[in-house]
């Protein structure tokens, strides 16, 4: 089959990125390596992680009017997604998130300042319905305005297409908007305080897809849960690895690949991603997670 037309609403930000030989306490002070400056954003790794995977992808966000926005459309632009609906808006900051990740384990802390994704609104679905109608999957993650969200998800529902959420960060979701969501991509905690896979399927999520770090992912659906374990990598930076995820699934359930075969690709992916340093720039390509998926079968 062709590539898969996916459409990603979301967020773009710039991380400013410290190696710490921990996380920081309450009150502490921790000395950490060079600071880095590295694309990301949660809809931007996404959409990222879709193209470098093989999908036809197009971003929807919004920008800063400063050289952090210029250089996110560059990076997109780069990576072949398709910016044309990532809009300038005058006055505010693009959004920046500051990251501090633990040497060793790879582990993080991240602290967003969203400055222009705030500014996204329903209004720029609609300049952009034609784009979204006209695709197979929607992807969409929280870190813009609900409305928006909410406005993304019901224009594509409309036209039946496939509708991926990845509900982070998390926050309480109307009932209304998860009953219109096919697949709901979640890390634990996140699902937690989502009230739990029984509340989410109750509401009308079709599939809920739990990812478990190094464990890999659980898939429950109202007909059962099954579990994809993860291969053992050495990881350096999880960063964006729920976004690797999403990416990947969204590609492999556009192309209409079954669900537990597709869910197995994005936790081969998004082990690659963690062994790998910055949110985009660490992004596998397909040809690598098809080679890393081979190894794994021959041992």
């Amino acid at each position: 089959m062709g590539s898969p037309q996916i459409v990603v609403v979301g967020s773009t930000n710039t991380d400013l990125v410290v190696t710490v030989p921990r996380i920081p306490r309450p009150g502490e002070t921790v000395l950490g390596g060079d600071l880095r400056h590295v694309a990301g954003g949660k809809g931007a790794n996404q959409a990222v992680a879709a193209s470098r995977l093989g999908g036809s992808v197009l971003f929807i966000g919004r920008i800063g009017q400063d050289e952090y926005g210029r250089q996110a459309v560059l990076s997109l632009q780069a990576e072949d997604i398709d910016a044309r609906y990532l809009l300038v808006t005058p006055g505010v900051a693009s959004g920046i998130a500051l990251i501090s990740i633990q040497a060793g384990s790879g582990e993080n802390s991240i602290v967003v300042a969203p400055g222009a994704n705030s500014a996204l609104c329903p209004a720029d679905i609609t300049n952009a319905s034609e784009a979204i109608q006209a695709a197979q999957v929607l992807v969409v993650s929280l870190e813009i305005p609900q409305e928006t969200v909410q406005a993304a998800i019901s224009l594509a529902r409309g036209k039946g297409r496939l509708i991926i959420l990845n509900p982070a960060p998390a926050r309480a979701l109307p009932i209304e908007l998860l009953a219109q969501v096919d697949v709901l991509t979640p890390n634990e905690k996140e699902l937690e305080m989502l009230g739990g896979s029984s509340v989410l399927l109750a509401a009308g999520v079709g599939t809920v897809v739990t990812t478990l770090g190094s464990r890999g992912a659980r898939i429950e659906t109202l007909r059962g849960m099954s579990l994809i374990p993860a291969p053992p990598v050495t990881a350096i930076d999880t960063v964006a690895a729920g976004d690797c995820f999403t990416g990947a699934l969204a590609v492999e359930l556009g192309q209409g690949t079954e669900i537990d075969k597709a869910v197995r690709f994005a936790v081969a992916a998004a082990s690659l991603k963690v062994t790998r340093q910055g949110a985009q720039a660490g992004m596998p390509t397909r040809d690598e997670v098809t080679r890393f998926l081979s190894r794994l079968n021959e041992t």
